[in-house]
Formats: structure tokens, sequence, C-alpha cells
């Protein structure tokens, strides 16, 4: 009797190891962006509609529970105006002025992510909220003559937050998510993101 409790705690043992495989995970993929209304002072500058790429690093001690460190080029953008000089403006000529607006930014994140009990151990439905560190630059320039008129460079923390699907087959996965960045004088920037992960 005692050599089969022995034996049943070992083997009990042995799956609760093997359940506990794969307490970190890594992954990458790509991502569509979108961060528009951009305002510093009484100016604006371009959109962000960008397809970009992203990283993350993750630890999951408990399957209910993780917690995730990610990158995020949220890409640029640039919009161009033609306004009419002296005359009837063709463009090109030189009585065409062009006025070029961007903008680019890339954040850091690290969030908390709530795992659902779904009875499928394939497949995982989660939540995250945290804090992002973000990055956003703008210009407006103007040709011709060669002029810069206005930059700015900005970064600050503010809240971010997500929520996703991801499906696995041993410890490889690929995940769906959308996130969320709190940006000051934008509307946010809003990520949907196709992933692949490695669980280690």
């Amino acid at each position: 009797m005692q050599r089969l409790l022995l034996v049943t705690v070992l083997a009990l043992g042995a799956g609760a190891a093997q359940a506990d495989d794969g307490l970190f995970y890594l992954g990458a993929g790509i991502s569509r962006n979108k961060l528009s209304q951009i305002t510093n002072g009484a100016f604006s500058f371009s959109d962000i509609s960008h397809t970009s790429w992203n990283a993350f690093v993750g630890v999951r001690p408990i399957s209910l529970f993780a917690v995730e460190a990610d990158y995020l080029d949220l890409g640029s953008g640039s919009r161009t105006f033609v306004a009419p000089g002296v005359g009837t403006c063709v463009v090109g000529q030189p009585n065409c002025a062009t006025t070029i607006s961007r903008s680019d930014a890339k954040a850091f994140a690290a969030f908390a992510a709530v795992f659902l009990p779904v009875p499928m151990p394939f497949l995982d439905i989660y939540a995250k909220a945290g804090v992002s560190r973000w990055k956003l630059n703008g210009s407006t320039s103007t040709a011709p003559p060669a002029a810069n008129l206005f930059a700015f460079s900005t970064q600050g923390t503010g809240f971010a937050w997500g929520a996703g699907a991801q499906v696995h087959v041993g410890n490889v996965g690929a995940r769906l998510e959308y996130a969320n960045f709190n940006i000051p004088n934008t509307n946010g920037a809003q990520v949907i993101s196709l992933d692949v992960f490695l669980r280690l």
C-alpha cells in the first residue's frame, strides 16, 4: 500500500512538473497601429496608420496569471499640403509651397495579465492592464525653400490595457491581441497585433 501511495505521489508530481513547463515565454509579430489627432500647442501633425512590429517577454507562474513586458514600434506617418503662392499654383513650380507634416512613435509597456479558466487546454483568453512608457516625435517643414517650421519630441508614462486570445500546441503558439495606450494630446494608440510565441 505504501509503495502504491509513493508511486501515485511521484506520478502526480511528475504531472505537475510537466504542467509547469513553459514558465517563461517570448514572442514577436506584426501589428497594425493607429494614432490620430496628434497636437502640440497650436500645431497638429500627421496621423500614424502603419503596419509595424512588436516583441514581448513574460512569466506565467500559474495558469491564471502572468506578468509581461512589451516593446512596440508604433511606426510613422506623413502628409503633404500644397499651398498656392503668388499667381496660379502649378505643382512643382517655384510659387508653390509644399508643407510636410511627419510623426513617429514607439512604446514600452509592462502588464499584469489575467487568463480566463477556459476548459480547452490549447486555448487562452486573457485581459491585461499596466503602464506604458511612450515617445512621440513630430515635425513640420516646408519647401521650397527647405525650412523646418516646427518640431517636438515628447515622452511620458500612461495607462495601457489590452485583451486577446491565443492558441498553442506544445511550447509553440500564436495570439491575436488588441491593445490601447494612453498618450496625451492624441486619441490614444490603438494596436492590433498577430504574434507567435515560444514557451520556455
